[in-house]
């Protein structure tokens, strides 16, 4: 946060018609936000141009943030009445941070200064300057004031900093290991997703191979499902404004809507589906349920849109379209803890068949002092985080307690995971809601022949499908398990000669649940395998004329080990393929 202030502090010195706006530290390092008509003269630069364009000076920048860090300045920090704070930015001409303190309450207003520079910060802060030995300025953007399109355009610069040159080294290979890993990039190479202006931004087309990479993940989750006892259910992608104004996503979520369809029908408006949960309470009110009938597990893998602004949108992981792989489970009080334990369960089975070894459990509940934005009583609010407490403590999970980050109808308990290269990703999540049953006046009939209101546990493991596979890209590069590839295998015949044995050996395979093509081009082996190498199969596979007369199959592994030649093995009963041994192993 202190080199914030230090950015601040280097570019009032070198601007002539500046607005600093505010800073912050984000996930990994940094940011500070500047009007983007802003201009400044560098003593070395005797024109004027816009921040944009100074990707080039950032080492001049960050030689004069070093330069301020050596001088061993203390943050001091001073508590100020919300009267003097206007008056000190009026006199300064600076109309953002007046806005921004007109927001912020009297008494909880503070400054930091550093050497001769004074802003409007929060904090914390180390105690001074001297112990950044490490800067590197990242980048710059454009985004809008407030995030209001509507308003002026600031320029974001970011950077992050470190006590050694070495932690710096060490973090700019892992952005370049980043980069090679962006699930853009690889979707594109692999064929997995694509975008297009005319279908809309933020609204992913799957192609074959990423459809089926989908696919098999949905299957996946199916099946654990069905052995938990969940039934699928199936719901529309558009709701009557009514529904959300029930379930209180409306005002919650109105603003973040896509505008809403209206009919011939007068007064009558739909909303493309912002949630799945407000359709799977009327599924339940739809059918009498008896206290012996709970739980009832709903499962589906809803789509759901949400207008995201054009410049929040990025790749797979912000879109305005998107499928969660939702369920809500209706319980009773008394089953809250064990059904909460047993989805926990189910993410952990998931976090494990995808190789998610490194991850840490956040307990989110409500801000301590601000609770006019959540739904529901005080008494089922505690009851919810109580349960998810106790719930966390009996399977020995090391969680952090957030405040602030509930939802707003209920408690959650959020996986955040790490990646191969320790990025932290959020994926599953698990809610306690006492309130929606309530907004739906759900109900079933107890032991006592009276009516109970029943409880909803909201959960997906993989939050969505579109980001769960972008971060499952970016975890392993690309190089999916064998039995999540979409193309597990691929066929290299030398000549066309040796297609129809290339087909005989897809078939044999396919029947075993193992598939992929036959690259038929008209190319030589060595680009063959190239290009295999590129789209990451695992499997590759080359057939020429001696495995054709002895009935084998080349096999070589993604990554350029060579298995060898194998024999296609055969059951007594039948022709068909058993197994092929690879070198001793097994698919």
């Amino acid at each position: 946060h202190r080199d914030l202030h230090r950015v601040d502090r280097r570019q009032r010195q070198m601007c002539i018609r500046d607005r600093i706006l505010g800073s912050g530290t984000i996930a990994i390092g940094f940011g500070s936000k500047f009007r983007a008509d802003s201009r400044y003269r560098d003593p070395e630069i005797i024109f004027l141009k816009p921040f944009h364009a100074f990707f080039d000076d950032f080492p001049k920048i960050e030689e004069k943030m070093l330069s301020l860090a050596r001088e061993k300045n203390n943050f001091i920090r001073k508590e100020i009445s919300k009267k003097d704070a206007l008056s000190f930015f009026n006199k300064q001409g600076d109309e953002y941070k007046v806005e921004l303190l007109n927001d912020l309450n009297d008494g909880n207003i503070t400054f930091y200064s550093q050497g001769n520079f004074t802003d409007l910060c929060k904090g914390p802060h180390i105690d001074n300057t001297s112990k950044i030995k490490a800067i590197k300025l990242l980048n710059v953007a454009g985004a809008y004031w407030k995030g209001d399109e509507k308003r002026k355009q600031m320029t974001r610069i970011y950077g992050v900093s470190f006590q050694k040159q070495k932690d710096l080294s060490a973090h700019l290979n892992m952005l370049e290991e980043a980069k090679k890993r962006d699930h853009r990039k690889i979707g594109k190479e692999m064929e997995l997703f694509t975008f297009s202006q005319k279908v809309g931004q933020g609204l992913p087309l799957w192609l074959p191979k990423g459809a089926q990479l989908r696919e098999k993940l949905e299957n996946f989750l199916k099946k654990a499902q069905l052995n938990a006892g969940y039934v699928p259910v199936i719901t529309p992608h558009i709701g009557n404004k009514d529904l959300y104004v029930c379930s209180g996503h409306y005002e919650k979520y109105g603003e973040d809507s896509f505008q809403p369809i209206k009919t011939p029908q007068e007064n009558e408006e739909f909303f493309l589906k912002p949630m799945n949960c407000p359709h799977h309470c009327e599924i339940y009110k739809s059918k009498q349920y008896s206290y012996k009938d709970l739980p009832v597990r709903f499962a589906e893998f809803g789509t759901v849109y949400r207008y995201e602004q054009s410049g929040e949108l990025h790749g797979l992981t912000r879109v305005r379209g998107f499928t969660q792989d939702d369920a809500h489970l209706f319980v009773r009080p008394d089953q809250v803890k064990d059904e909460f334990k047993n989805v926990i369960d189910l993410v952990l089975y998931i976090f494990r068949a995808l190789d998610f070894k490194d991850f840490k459990v956040q307990i989110s509940l409500r801000e301590k002092d601000n609770q006019s934005k959540y739904i529901g009583s005080e008494e089922n609010w505690e009851k919810a985080e109580q349960d998810i407490i106790e719930a966390t403590k009996e399977k020995n999970l090391n969680a952090v307690i957030e405040y602030g980050e509930a939802a707003f109808y209920g408690p959650k308990l959020d996986f955040m995971v790490k990646d191969a290269i320790g990025r932290e990703w959020q994926l599953g999540t698990i809610q306690v809601d006492y309130s929606l049953p309530e907004r739906f006046e759900l109900e079933y009939t107890g032991k006592d022949n009276n009516k109970h209101r029943p409880v909803m546990i909201h959960r997906a493991p993989f939050g969505s499908m579109e980001r769960f596979v972008a971060v499952l890209i970016e975890h392993c590069g690309g190089n999916f398990p064998l039995w999540l590839s979409p193309e597990q295998f691929i066929i290299l015949p030398i000549s066309e000669k040796f297609h129809e044995y290339a087909e005989n050996v897809r078939q044999l395979l396919k029947n075993y649940d193992i598939c992929g093509p036959i690259d038929r081009r008209a190319e030589t082996t060595g680009r063959k395998i190239r290009d295999a190498e590129i789209s990451k199969i695992p499997y590759i596979i080359v057939i020429g004329e001696r495995e054709e007369k002895e009935k084998k199959i080349t096999v070589r592994k993604h990554g350029g080990e060579n298995i060898g030649s194998c024999l296609l093995y055969t059951s007594d009963a039948a022709d068909d393929l058993l197994c092929v041994d690879l070198g001793g192993r097994r698919i």
